[in-house]
């Protein structure tokens, strides 16, 4: 895999606190290193000037820990938007909807996206579908994503690491390609020394 730095972008998708209020109101979730990942992917974008966007959502509901007055909507600090960074603020699960996302992509002549953040089967899964939609060469980083445990249809609970499989199994090669962490960086590597 080569990536154009010219032509690239990071998103960042939901990285906000609610999702570690979750974690402490006891939700269990997978990829306990999926932050670290997503720290090591801005830290490489950044160090090479590679355009990095942060996606917030602004929940519209009344029991949400995403909603704007509240703390869990701030982004989590590991991984905050420095100063020129962009942070494109959505209310629904596409990043795309309702905000400016594809116009500053097209308007900048980004080409292909590497994604990353919270929760793989929502707002990483709808942003996905739809930047593949759309035409983007779109790179879903599967262990710079997570999700939780939750109660599925009819009732079952559903663990979190069998939803994000089957949520990058149902995105692989439709959608999007499913990259790691290592693959990104090794191809940023490749890039520049190209």
């Amino acid at each position: 895999m080569t990536l154009d730095p010219r032509k690239t972008a990071l998103v960042l998708i939901d990285v906000q606190a609610g999702m570690q209020e979750r974690e402490a109101r006891g939700e269990r979730r997978n990829n306990a290193a999926a932050l670290s990942n997503m720290r090591r992917l801005l830290d490489a974008f950044r160090a090479r000037g590679i355009a990095v966007i942060h996606i917030r959502h602004a929940s519209t509901e009344k029991d949400s820990l995403l909603r704007p007055e509240l703390p869990g909507y701030q982004p989590i600090e590991e991984v905050r938007e420095r100063a020129g960074e962009p942070v494109v603020v959505k209310c629904v699960n596409s990043a795309f909807i309702g905000t400016d996302l594809e116009e500053r992509l097209r308007r900048d002549g980004i080409e292909t996206l590497v994604i990353a953040g919270a929760t793989t089967d929502h707002c990483v899964d709808t942003t996905t579908r739809m930047a593949g939609n759309l035409g983007f060469d779109a790179r879903l980083v599967e262990d710079a994503c997570f999700t939780f445990d939750r109660i599925g249809f009819g009732g079952r609970k559903e663990r979190a690491e069998d939803i994000h499989h089957m949520s990058l199994s149902n995105l692989d090669g439709e959608f999007a390609t499913i990259e790691t962490t290592d693959t990104v960086l090794a191809a940023l590597d490749k890039s520049a020394a190209a």
